[in-house]
């Protein structure tokens, strides 16, 4: 948790942008595709996925450390002139470099929970990537209490301190076998661990506001900030209850113990006896998956009996398996044949990628609709990012224990929410800042806690690692498209017209600003206008990837309820 919650720095480029575009003189494309280079490096993460099969995963954490060091200074050093400056595609370069160590520390912290917690994908997987989500606001409010006039040390800040966490908790991070079942304890501990979430969630938004509309003085912002490391903290206290105070199992307990708690790492319960297996879903009828969970079990264990004893005699002849069936394990190639997966695919793509269009562009959106303060509005997105990871991981938790539905039931819900937000950032309304960043912050952060789990209980966890980062390949891919295409183009467009009438007033959704341009200043748009045709493009995609979520509901019902019915019965 303490990794994640320096693990988003991505989420911190609209309150750096700005910073960067001035120092550097860059127009709104230019910008843009810096922005382009921070998703696809803050998502490549083959390496990383590789790495962490082959390497301890201290050893990636140093990696992704060394990188985070290595490509934010560079930048930091070339913004406040102590580095020559270099073209754009370098700068792109660095970009990418730093914001790649990302990748190490979520595949790390992803890996290693999934793989203790494999009977708690949701809430872990939520919890993990909501303090990823929220780490753009916990430095946001560390910078604040720096206080620094250069807006530039914003920069340093982000290429010093994640690098310094990583390397200080690196050792700690690592998969235990003894955590393979659910404890008693287990649902105390996370109902724990969610109240602290939710708490500090508040706290920042409380905070955060409180700064906007007061003039706070630096002695009560430090108070804040020291509440707020106190919060961070809190959460060790499971751990150190579960280690000091919890009964410990008796020997005659671990034997009573099924079989998953024992096995080898990376083996799967269907590879034992899998031809035998393969053979019973031939040979079992299809109205067989339609009964209840315990009848279910009965007819399946009469099959598998009576294809034992008729291959032992001959009488049948055993096929092999072409693949894995979904649920089990499989690897990266085995995956990328799947339909499922590529529903999974574009489905992130559309929805995750118009969000992180949002993000990259957050900057220009609140000073095109007259805001001075633009980390305000990174720091609330952060927020509620954080709570739609929290909430998308719980609730979806819900959906598939208590009611054994699919998963990505609950990413059809946030791909809605997400299009209802694109369309308040299209008006420009009074206020519509505000509801925007809560709606696209909820459902962006929902995808980040769903998608994972999703793609654990239908492709194993074997592999996870290469398929995960595989995924994440979505979210740049639909930036490039909508900020680096679409969003970019049509704000230069707009922000050339407005500069050939400097005097011209211009209203757009009841909103009146007066544009006048130096000529020697980068281009700048004023009013709704700037991004209301990239808004309703977004929303519009955002349907498209609702309707491809509730197709692979339909397709992966039958295996949810064979995942899932157990447990409800």
């Amino acid at each position: 948790m303490w990794i994640q919650s320096c693990a988003g720095i991505g989420y911190l480029f609209g309150s750096i942008s700005p910073v960067i575009k001035t120092s550097l003189n860059y127009n709104q494309r230019q910008i843009a595709r810096l922005g382009v280079a921070k998703d696809l490096g803050d998502s490549v993460g083959f390496l990383a996925g590789s790495l962490c099969e082959v390497l301890p995963l201290w050893g990636a954490l140093l990696v992704g450390a060394l990188q985070n060091l290595v490509g934010y200074g560079w930048v930091w050093l070339i913004v406040t002139g102590r580095a020559p400056r270099l073209p754009l595609w370098a700068m792109c370069i660095l970009i990418f470099v730093g914001n790649n160590g990302e990748t190490y520390f979520n595949t790390a912290a992803l890996v290693s929970c999934v793989q203790n917690f494999p009977k708690s994908r949701g809430p872990v997987v939520g919890i993990l990537k909501g303090f990823a989500g929220l780490s753009g606001a916990i430095l946001t409010q560390i910078y604040t209490m720096i206080h620094h006039p250069d807006h530039a040390s914003l920069i340093f800040m982000i290429a010093v301190g994640p690098a310094i966490i990583v390397i200080a908790l690196m050792y700690l991070i690592r998969p235990v076998g003894g955590h393979r079942q659910v404890r008693p304890s287990d649902d105390a501990s996370f109902t724990f661990t969610y109240s602290v979430c939710l708490l500090l969630a508040a706290y920042l938004m409380g905070v955060m506001l409180v700064e906007d509309l007061v003039d706070l003085s630096h002695t009560i912002i430090t108070i804040f900030t020291v509440i707020l490391l106190f919060l961070l903290i809190i959460p060790i206290v499971v751990p150190i209850t579960l280690s000091f105070f919890s009964v410990p199992r008796d020997s005659e307990e671990e034997v009573l113990l099924p079989i998953p708690e024992k096995q080898v790492p990376g083996k799967s319960e269907h590879d034992v006896n899998e031809v035998i297996f393969s053979e019973l879903e031939d040979e079992k009828p299809r109205e067989v998956d339609l009964l209840p969970a315990l009848e279910r079990r009965k007819r399946i264990a009469q099959l598998q009996v009576k294809l034992f004893h008729a291959a032992a005699e001959g009488a049948v002849r055993v096929k092999r398996r072409r693949g894995p069936r979904r649920g089990e394990d499989f690897t990266l190639m085995q995956a990328l044949i799947k339909a499922d997966f590529w529903l999974i695919f574009w489905s992130l793509l559309l929805g995750s990628g118009s969000g992180l269009t949002v993000i990259d562009n957050l900057g220009q959106m609140s000073q095109s609709l007259g805001y001075d303060n633009t980390h305000i509005f990174v720091s609330l997105i952060s927020i509620w990012n954080f709570l739609g990871r929290i909430g998308g991981g719980y609730f979806s938790e819900i959906i598939v224990r208590d009611h054994a539905y699919p998963r990505p039931i609950a990413m059809t819900v946030a791909q809605f929410v997400m299009a209802v937000g694109h369309v308040f950032f299209a008006m420009g309304w009074p206020g519509a800042m505000y509801i925007g960043t809560l709606l696209i912050g909820l459902g962006y952060g929902a995808h980040w806690a769903i998608v994972p789990a999703a793609a654990s209980e239908l492709f194993g966890l074997k592999k996870f690692g290469a398929i995960y980062n595989f995924l994440t390949l979505a979210s740049p891919a639909g930036s490039l498209v909508f900020s680096g295409l679409i969003a970019s183009s049509i704000y230069d467009r707009e922000a050339e017209r407005q500069a050939h009438q400097p005097h011209l007033n211009s209203q757009n959704s009841g909103i009146l600003f007066s544009v006048i341009f130096a000529q020697d200043d980068p281009l700048t748009c004023k009013g709704s206008i700037c991004f209301f045709l990239t808004s309703i493009i977004m929303s519009g995609f955002c349907i498209v990837a609702a309707v491809l979520s509730l197709i692979l509901v339909y397709r992966t019902k039958i295996v949810y309820a064979n995942l899932y019915g157990k447990s409800r019965n």
